[in-house]
C-alpha cells in the first residue's frame, strides 16, 4: 500500500480532498511508493491566507524570539539529518552519503539566519544637520513563496526559508512533486520548534500551484530554482504581478585544466563533480576544457576512475544513484545518442551500465565524451545528469573565450599551479561562481549564491547578506526632537548642513 502525502497548512496536515493526486517513485526500484495531493488555486488561497494571519505575530516578534525558535529548528534538523537523508535517497534515489551533505550544507544557512540580529541592524548618523540624526532600519515582505527543484529537496528550500523566516516574513513553500517528503518533515520540525501555526506551509503540486503563488495578490515575493526557460516563465509572470522576484536557472560549468595543473587532482574532480548526484547538481562539472596538451593523459585517467564507480541503489554503498525518473533517465539517455551521431567521440558509455539495483530502476551510468566541439547539443544543452564532455582547445585565451561565449555563467573551476593565471582567470571569466582547484564552487552560507547570464533572473543571489536583503524592505527615518526654544514657520525646502 502506497503512502498518501498531503499539503502542511497553518501547523498541521492538510484536511481537505485533492481533486488532482501524483506519483511519487523509488528511482531505484522504478516503483510508485507514495502518492501526493496536488494543490488547487484555492488550495494555495488557504496556505497564503494562514500564512498573512500569522504574520501579524511573526513580523513583529522579537528578534531574540526569532532566534530562539532557529536555534531549537537546527537543533532538531541536526537530531533529524540522517531520516531526511533516507527520504531523499528514497524519492530522489541519490546517495545516502550525497543526501547527508546536502542536508548539512542546508543547515549551513540555518546557523548563518541564527545570526538574525546582528544581520538586520540599520545604520545611524548623529548630528547630519541641527538636532536632527537619519537611521535606516530594514523590516519585512509579509507572505512569501518559494518553488523548490527535485535535485535538492532539502538544500535548496533551506537556501531561502531560514532567512525569510529569520527576518520575520512567513512562507509558502511549494516543493517538487516528485520529492515531497523531505519538505513535510521539515515543516513538523518547524512546529517541534515552537515557530507559530502558518509562519511555515508546504503546498504540493504542479504548474496550477506554481501559477497560483506566482499571482497571488498577497504573495510579496517569489523565490525559484529551475531550469532557465522556467525561470524566466517564473520571473516574468511574477514581476508583472508586482512581485519581487530571485529566480536561479540552468547552467553549463566548465573546467579548464591548465597543461602545468596536477592532472591527478583534476581527474579526481572532474569525476567527483561530473557524476556526483548522478550529475544532477547546478553546479556539476558537465565541460572540461583541456588545454593541450593534457587532454588525452585527463581523458585516460578520468575514464580509469570511471570504471571503478559502483551505479546502483543508494541504500547499498553505491558510488552513484539512479535519475530521478525514468522520463528524465530516458532524454539524458537521448543527449548521448545526440553526441553520437554529431561525432563525438563516446570513451565511456553509461546506457552499457549493469547496476547494483532492481532492473526497473531508472539508471544510466557515468558516460564520458572526448572531442566535443560547441555546435554539438551535448555542448551547448544543460543535461542534468551523468554526462561530461571533453573540449580540447590549445591556449588559455581559447578556453577563456568557450567560457565566456557561453550562455550560462553560473560555476566555472580553474585547475593550474600558476598562481597569476588563477588571477586573471578570477578577473577575466565572465561566471558568477569560480573555484580555483575546487571543482564545485558552492560558497558557505555567509557568502551568496548565484550565477551570471542566463543563470540568474534578478539582481539578488541566494542566501548570505544578499538574502536578507531580498527578504526585507528598507526604511530611512530622519528625526528631530526639538528643544522648546526651537520652532517657528519656515516655507523653504528643507536642506542639511
Amino acid at each position: 500500500m502506497t503512502d498518501h502525502l498531503t499539503h502542511w497548512i497553518d501547523g498541521r496536515p492538510w484536511q481537505g480532498t485533492a481533486a488532482r493526486t501524483g506519483d511519487v517513485y523509488d528511482p531505484a526500484t522504478g516503483e510508485v511508493t507514495k502518492v501526493v495531493d496536488f494543490a488547487s488555486a484555492a488550495d494555495v488561497d488557504q496556505a497564503v491566507a494562514a500564512a498573512r494571519r500569522a504574520f501579524g505575530e511573526w513580523g513583529t516578534a522579537t528578534l531574540t524570539r526569532r532566534m530562539q525558535v532557529l536555534f531549537a529548528f537546527r537543533e532538531l534538523v541536526n537530531t533529524h539529518k540522517e531520516q531526511i537523508a533516507e527520504l531523499i535517497t528514497a524519492e530522489h534515489g541519490k546517495v545516502l552519503s550525497d543526501a547527508l551533505g546536502e542536508v548539512s550544507r542546508g543547515l549551513e544557512v540555518v546557523e548563518f539566519a541564527c545570526g538574525n540580529a546582528h544581520l538586520l541592524k540599520g545604520g545611524y548618523s548623529e548630528g547630519v544637520s541641527t538636532g536632527v540624526d537619519v537611521y535606516s532600519i530594514r523590516q519585512p515582505l509579509g507572505v512569501v513563496g518559494i518553488i523548490s527543484p527535485f535535485n535538492f529537496p532539502a538544500m535548496v528550500p533551506m537556501w531561502f526559508f531560514p532567512i525569510a523566516i529569520a527576518a520575520g516574513n512567513t512562507v509558502v513553500l511549494k516543493p517538487s512533486e516528485k520529492d515531497p517528503s523531505a519538505a513535510l518533515l521539515l515543516a513538523d520540525l518547524w512546529s517541534q520548534a515552537g515557530l507559530p501555526d502558518g509562519v511555515f506551509n508546504v503546498v504540493h503540486g504542479d504548474k496550477e500551484a506554481v501559477d497560483a503563488l506566482l499571482t497571488h495578490p498577497d504573495v510579496a515575493s517569489i523565490s525559484f530554482v529551475g531550469s532557465t526557460p522556467i525561470a524566466k516563465y517564473v520571473y516574468e509572470t511574477g514581476t508583472a504581478a508586482g512581485k519581487r522576484v530571485q529566480a536561479l536557472g540552468g547552467a553549463k560549468n566548465h573546467m579548464l585544466v591548465l597543461p602545468d595543473a596536477d592532472l591527478e587532482l583534476a581527474a579526481d574532480s572532474a569525476v567527483n563533480a561530473g557524476f556526483g548526484s548522478a550529475g544532477e547538481r547546478c553546479m556539476a562539472i558537465s565541460v572540461l576544457v583541456a588545454v593541450e596538451p593534457v587532454a588525452d593523459d585527463l581523458v585516460a585517467a578520468i575514464a580509469g576512475r570511471m570504471s571503478t564507480l559502483r551505479t546502483g541503489d543508494g541504500r547499498r554503498g553505491c558510488d552513484m544513484g539512479p535519475l530521478v525518473t525514468s522520463v528524465h533517465r530516458d532524454k539524458v539517455a537521448s543527449y548521448v545518442a545526440a553526441g553520437e551521431e554529431a561525432g563525438a567521440t563516446l570513451v565511456v558509455d553509461g546506457r552499457l551500465v549493469e547496476p547494483d539495483g532492481a532492473a526497473a530502476g531508472f539508471w544510466l551510468g557515468p558516460t564520458l565524451f572526448d572531442h566535443v566541439t560547441p555546435e554539438m547539443s551535448i555542448y551547448t544543452d544543460e543535461i542534468f545528469g551523468p554526462v561530461l564532455s571533453v573540449v580540447r582547445v590549445a591556449t588559455y585565451e581559447e578556453g577563456l573565450e568557450l567560457i565566456n561565449s557561453h550562455p550560462y555563467g553560473n560555476g566555472t573551476a580553474i585547475f593550474t599551479c600558476d598562481g597569476g593565471a588563477a588571477r586573471k582567470f578570477q578577473q577575466e571569466v565572465q561566471v558568477g561562481m569560480i573555484g580555483v582547484n575546487v571543482p564545485i564552487p558552492v560558497p558557505m552560507a555567509y557568502y551568496s549564491f548565484g550565477g551570471w547570464k542566463a543563470s540568474l533572473l534578478g539582481d539578488t543571489h541566494a542566501h548570505g547578506a544578499e538574502g536578507f536583503h531580498f527578504f526585507t524592505r528598507g526604511k530611512v527615518v530622519t528625526s528631530r526632537w526639538p528643544d522648546p526654544s526651537h520652532g517657528g514657520i519656515n516655507l523653504g525646502f528643507p536642506t542639511h548642513g
